[in-house]
């Protein structure tokens, strides 16, 4: 098997040094961080094995979801006013960053997955035949759908599940100036699947064709990233890594993607 040099195209001794510079120039200054999910404050968000200074003590959210929670907070037609309240809402693999949220405003909440247990329901998000067209307003996924091996499928499914007028709220990993979606079903092991998507029960790596993937099925997709706020707030609630990653398949520019079903 041959690795795209798109895929592995930084020398991990280039992010080792960049990344060490980085630290000390982010560690060097008082700051005061805060999670817009819990609401702890701090000098900074501590780290995991991806990425340095980004997961929240308390709650454990990341980036993707202090960024999920900035957009339903102020931005206009995406809010939990515009998009939540009142309405049904399904949830994918919920993540206990977010699971909290939604019933403060959802009319119905219904959590599932397709192999954690003690959710509201066993669900496959690419065939969901025991649930009825139109039957939710909202769909969530985060960083679900690179596990699924017919993502297309899954796309379909979530459609077809949505009311008119309903949104997908859905997040992947995605490798930074990679243009096509890249899979090779090939890859089997653990091992391999680690190595070249980054963890080992991953399928693809999503590039920047995947709003398009999206708008295939029908949907009509809002890109939302750290862009979309003020450097006071990006910098407030660590909207974007304070420190990029050395890994080169992580995802240090994280996007929240909206599809609207029209």
């Amino acid at each position: 098997m041959v690795v795209s040099s798109d895929i592995l195209r930084f020398p991990s001794q280039v992010f080792r040094k960049v990344k060490s510079v980085s630290k000390r120039a982010y560690l060097a200054y008082p700051k005061i961080v805060e999670c817009n999910l819990c609401g702890w404050q701090g000098r900074h968000f501590i780290s995991d094995c991806w990425h340095p200074y980004t997961i929240c003590p308390e709650c454990h959210s990341e980036v993707r979801h202090r960024l999920f929670v900035a957009t339903l907070s102020s931005i206009d037609g995406l809010t939990y006013k515009d998009i939540v309240q009142n309405k049904k809402v399904l949830h994918f693999a919920p993540e206990k960053a977010l699971k909290s949220i939604f019933p403060k405003y959802a009319n119905k909440y219904v959590t599932a997955d397709y192999l954690v247990e003690g959710l509201d329901m066993k669900l496959d998000i690419s065939n969901m035949s025991s649930v009825q067209d139109g039957a939710f307003d909202l769909v969530v996924a985060c960083d679900v759908l690179e596990h699924v091996p017919n993502d297309t499928k899954a796309m379909q499914e979530i459609y077809r599940v949505l009311s008119v007028g309903g949104y997908a709220i859905i997040t992947v990993p995605q490798q930074e100036n990679l243009k096509q979606t890249f899979e090779d079903s090939t890859i089997v092991s653990p091992e391999e699947r680690e190595k070249v998507f980054g963890q080992w029960d991953h399928l693809r790596i999503y590039g920047d064709n995947f709003p398009s993937l999206l708008e295939s099925v029908g949907f009509t997709v809002t890109v939302v990233n750290e862009t979309n706020f003020s450097q006071e707030l990006v910098n407030q609630y660590v909207l974007f890594p304070p420190v990029l990653s050395e890994n080169p398949l992580a995802t240090n520019y994280r996007k929240i993607f909206f599809a609207h079903k029209s």
